[in-house]
């Protein structure tokens, strides 16, 4: 397997990596709403934590030679399901049909000051 880095997505917060490509398969991390350059949450608003969110997903995906039409299973993180409507709009824009398999999961806390976390799987031609 061949770790995946990228400077276009937030530095690893603990003993993970950003991503693993592992044959034809890329698996990300579960990525929140931090902005790269600053490591800040981009904003309070569940909307653009998505954005963020899923603009960091791409960032390790393409370098792994992958983007977000290579995605065949993501899970998505939520603090407040009430917020599950938002992100949803948000996370169809980005994802193109066929979707993912897709799994959604309200969980405490996440760790980070955000409201959304979104982990892929995806699949990539092998070199």
């Amino acid at each position: 397997m061949d770790e995946l880095s990228t400077s276009d997505a937030p530095e690893s917060i603990g003993p993970y990596s950003q991503g693993i490509r592992d044959g034809d398969r890329i698996y990300v991390s579960g990525q929140g709403p931090l902005d790269p350059d600053t490591g800040k949450v981009v904003s309070a608003d569940i909307g653009e934590q998505t954005e963020r969110t899923l603009e960091n997903v791409a960032a390790i995906l393409e370098a792994g030679g992958a983007s977000l039409d290579d995605v065949v299973k993501a899970t998505v993180f939520v603090t407040d399901m009430d917020n599950y409507d938002a992100v949803n709009e948000v996370y169809g824009q980005y994802m193109s049909s066929p979707y993912p398999a897709r799994s959604a999961v309200e969980v405490g806390e996440l760790p980070g000051p955000f409201d959304v976390e979104i982990e892929v799987i995806a699949e990539v031609e092998t070199e």
